[in-house]
């Protein structure tokens, strides 16, 4: 009985948090410079890895990658479909898989050291910025100078705000998760 209750607890903590992925996901700011619009899909990324930890987190990613392929608009400014995996921000779609695994990692090596995290979602995103700069060059015929600097370069402060937003809420989150007993 204990092991049905742990198995529906973790997938209504992994359907909960691809709930929060779609719900953050599609909202986004368009920014003139640039296909890339600002999105807050890596801060519900770093909220999934660190109260959920690698698997669970990137699962539910994952999920939420699939949910989106198949055509529900839970992507950047409510798109949705395969053509946006293979468009000029799919890079950064699939270096997300990366950033929740990576952060996810470092928050179950490194236990209650919030540190740890902020370095996990460090280098989570600067995998993923690497992932989806060589794509968005590729797709729209930029160098990689050009796309670093229309895809990664205005998003660095924001992206730091959103880890240390992640790193408070996220960790104080998962304290109340676990004393509930679902983690």
């Amino acid at each position: 009985m204990q092991n049905q209750h742990t198995n529906t607890n973790t997938l209504t903590l992994i359907a909960l948090m691809t709930a929060v992925i779609c719900i953050l996901g599609p909202l986004s700011i368009a920014i003139p410079i640039s296909p890339v619009p600002i999105s807050f899909t890596n801060l519900a990324i770093y909220f999934s890895a660190v109260i959920l930890g690698w698997k669970k987190g990137t699962i539910s990613f994952i999920v939420y990658l699939l949910i989106g392929f198949v055509g529900v608009p839970v992507f950047s400014n409510f798109t949705a479909g395969p053509a946006k995996l293979l468009g000029p921000t799919g890079g950064y779609l699939i270096g997300f898989i990366f950033m929740a695994l990576i952060t996810g990692l470092f928050v179950d090596k490194f236990p209650g050291k919030t540190y740890m995290y902020v370095i996990g979602m460090v280098i989570g995103t600067i995998i993923t910025y690497v992932l989806g700069t060589v794509w968005l060059a590729y797709q729209a015929n930029m160098t990689f100078q050009v796309a670093l600097s229309a895809g990664v370069i205005p998003y660095i402060p924001g992206d730091i705000i959103k880890i240390a937003i992640a790193t408070v809420l996220g960790t104080t989150i998962k304290k109340q998760v676990k004393r509930a007993g679902y983690l």
